[in-house]
């Protein structure tokens, strides 16, 4: 469904996206994650059409980006600030959007319908859109995106400012529309809705990609070793202090848990195991989370 091939992006000095590359398949669910300033936005920007690239080609359904007009019927745009008419009701939006998509009333006021109902609006399509819920804004948004039938939907994390019940009501949504066929393109800074929601996962940061693949391919990729536990015994904080300086150590319910660090293998805890005398039955292995692997490939939180 889309071809990114080499693509860059600078404003001034400040170099947003550098020869970044990869593939989204049709039908796909794919999650885009990096933290502020990887160059996430600037990338739904020049795939929404809204900038063009200083080098590089981005192909929809195979088609150039400079067939504007093939692109436009490919894709449909559910931008991270809310982008309707506030002072009209939500059926003139649903009017004014599809008439800029070239469809006719009767088309409008059938496909309107139909994605009101689905979006939980329809009793309330003659109320001024500044009246509802930042929830009710969010779901009008992507019904309004829908309008012209795409083939693929860019969510620039379209539950932003939401309560949890609307936005359990838009993941359900953007589900059953991609069971339809639909392909998604999802931005977001919480790890939880891209484990939900994305079969595979982009990681950018600094304007490159860092890892692309399904949550199993990433982790089983990764050379992180995840967390480990250690249970009360009496050897345990000798085997900690032997591990000093290769990680960090929280307590939780009892049990002490390791983060390995820079400069931790296996062959080390082995190495402490025996010295320390702890048991390695009161040891746990969990493997690393899709969290775990972003902070080691990007070296921040999501949400810095």
């Amino acid at each position: 469904m889309i071809e990114i091939e080499n693509i860059a992006k600078s404003y001034g000095r400040v170099t947003a996206l550098r020869g970044l590359s990869m593939r989204i398949g049709e039908g796909e669910f794919f999650g885009l994650l990096g933290p502020n300033g990887a160059g996430k936005s600037t990338l739904m920007h020049i795939l929404s059409g809204l900038l063009r690239p200083d080098a590089g080609t981005v192909r929809f359904g195979g088609a150039e980006e400079s067939e504007a007009g093939g692109r436009a019927r490919l894709l449909g745009l559910a931008p991270q600030q809310i982008a309707l008419y506030l002072d009209l009701s939500a059926w003139a939006n649903m009017e004014i959007f599809g008439g800029l998509q070239g469809l006719s009333r009767r088309q409008i006021r059938e496909r309107g319908g139909e994605l009101l109902e689905l979006v939980n609006l329809h009793d309330r399509r003659e109320e001024k859109v500044k009246a509802f819920s930042g929830g009710m804004q969010r779901r009008l948004n992507l019904a309004v995106s829908l309008l012209h039938r795409p083939r693929c939907l860019l969510c620039d994390e379209p539950t932003t400012g939401v309560d949890p019940q609307s936005r359990n009501a838009i993941f359900e949504f953007l589900e059953e529309r991609n069971r339809e066929g639909l392909t998604i393109v999802y931005t977001t800074h919480y790890m939880e809705e891209v484990e939900r929601l994305c079969r595979r996962v982009g990681i950018i940061d600094g304007g490159r990609v860092l890892a692309v693949g399904t949550r199993d391919e990433l982790l089983a990729d990764s050379p992180l070793p995840g967390v480990i536990r250690f249970h009360e015994a009496p050897a345990r904080e000798p085997l900690l202090g032997a591990l000093e300086g290769m990680g960090t150590v929280e307590a939780v319910n009892g049990c002490a848990h390791f983060h390995p660090g820079a400069g931790f293998s296996f062959g080390v805890l082995a190495a402490a195991l025996d010295s320390s005398g702890y048991p390695a039955s009161q040891m746990e292995v969990r493997r690393p989370s899709l969290e775990d692997l972003f902070l080691e490939l990007t070296g921040k939180d999501l949400r810095e």
